[in-house]
């Protein structure tokens, strides 16, 4: 099921490269169509808590999952590398 533009999702993998992890949130700005070997995929934005871009990236469609209503959203300090 692709998943609509705009949509704020939970990441269910870590991204190290940008200091991300699991269950960070970001929002879907890009469909990636499978194309031959590659698989279909989302581009997303991290914000940071004050709603600052700190991440653009791709992201296989099974590594995110849409957010529901019985989750909580929290705040965790970013590590700076």
């Amino acid at each position: 099921m692709q998943l609509p533009l705009y949509s704020l999702v939970s990441l269910l993998v870590d991204i190290p490269k940008h200091n991300l992890r699991t269950g960070d949130i970001a929002t879907i700005v890009e469909y990636l169509q499978p194309n031959g070997n590659l698989p279909a995929g989302y581009v997303c934005e991290a914000s940071n808590a004050i709603g600052e871009t700190i991440a653009v990236f791709s992201i296989r469609a099974e590594q995110v999952s849409p957010l529901h209503r019985n989750e909580v959203l929290h705040v965790r300090a970013l590590a700076i590398a």
